[in-house]
């Protein structure tokens, strides 16, 4: 792919909206197809259970880690210029947005980027929790609730004006980088194998990995022939959400990486779920259920605004550059989502995607 020439052809703003597209779409396709959710694997390993649903998370965010560590090892990018570790991190946010993102997804039944999966796919219960997520993430960016963030993330930060990288902070080389990924790949295969996970699934959830990977790729090489500056991210849904909205209500928003990758998402799970005939318009079952759902959208859209991204933002994207702040959130998804399913579903139904 000629970047040099896309930029030349369609602009700088078109060309990032374009590779958030393209991201989008791998994304939403894999996630699909292989039902990944950080939801559900803490709810198997909060039960003791290491099931299917901790294999398909463990192979992506291995996948993510390998990828992206291994591009940078080999100069193909440099994320010491991306926002999440070129900025402070907020230590208080990871961890109280965390538990709040953890208990939001479990009530909700879903991380943000399963809803927005899942109502691609028909299912209106996650296509209105995700509006109240959107809503409640932009609240937190700009509205009401955005004094209440800022204090709680004001409240521990990470030193000398950035985040931290795990690596660097514990004296380890860029190799490290890559040989934990791959510790995390072949146990991710192990768990796998005991659970006889299908080939065709674990491909697919690798291929989240990789998405959260090509959208480093993409943005950075971006940032590199840009004339003006393009931020150096990859996918995550809080902020991207909450800009979508807006793009979509106020006349005038520039197109972003993030204006690009929402709607990807949503053509690459529908499109998958048409092509393998699983569209299926599903709603609320009853009033208690529609207020759990919005109840833990609306938790999930402070919280991962808070913690500065949401399962996959923190939890694969974050992780995969090795910033604190996004192992403490992701440390923080388990333990929030652990307590609420002890407490609300232990001993209920069955703990399958909504």
């Amino acid at each position: 792919m000629d970047l040099v020439w896309i930029l030349d052809s369609i602009g700088e703003d078109a060309a990032t909206a374009l590779a958030g597209l393209i991201v989008g779409l791998v994304f939403g396709v894999a996630a699909q197809r292989s039902q990944f959710c950080l939801r559900a694997a803490t709810v198997e390993f909060s039960r003791g259970i290491i099931g299917p649903k901790v294999a398909i998370w463990l192979l992506t965010f291995s996948t993510a880690l390998l990828w992206t560590q291994s591009a940078i090892f080999f100069d193909f990018i440099s994320l010491d210029e991306a926002r999440i570790l070129a900025v402070p991190g907020s230590l208080s946010g990871a961890v109280i947005g965390g538990l709040l993102f953890g208990v939001g997804m479990v009530l909700a039944r879903g991380c943000s980027g399963r809803l927005l999966v899942l109502a691609a796919t028909g299912n209106l219960r996650a296509v209105i929790s995700g509006l109240v997520f959107a809503v409640v993430a932009q609240m937190s960016l700009h509205g009401w609730l955005a004094p209440l963030r800022s204090w709680m993330a004001g409240l521990w930060t990470t030193p000398h004006g950035s985040n931290i990288n795990l690596l660097t902070f514990l004296g380890f080389s860029e190799k490290m980088g890559i040989l934990i990924g791959l510790g995390f790949a072949i146990y991710a295969l192990y768990v796998a194998y005991k659970n006889k996970v299908s080939r065709m699934v674990l491909f697919m959830a690798s291929g989240v990995g990789f998405a959260v990977a090509l959208g480093w790729f993409l943005t950075y090489t971006l940032s590199a022939i840009s004339f003006e500056p393009v931020t150096i991210e990859s996918a995550t849904f809080t902020g991207p959400s909450a800009s979508t909205l807006m793009y979509f209500l106020v006349d005038g928003t520039a197109l972003t990486f993030s204006v690009g990758l929402v709607p990807g998402v949503a053509a690459g799970a529908f499109l998958a779920a048409w092509f393998t005939k699983e569209l299926k318009l599903q709603g609320f079952e009853s009033g208690a259920s529609m207020r759990r759902y919005l109840t833990g959208a609306a938790l999930m859209g402070f919280g991962g605004m808070l913690a500065g991204g949401c399962a996959i933002g923190n939890g694969v994207t974050g992780a995969s550059a090795f910033a604190l702040t996004a192992w403490v959130a992701l440390l923080c998804f388990f333990i929030g989502a652990g307590i609420t399913d002890f407490v609300l579903d232990r001993n209920r139904a069955s703990f399958a995607t909504a």
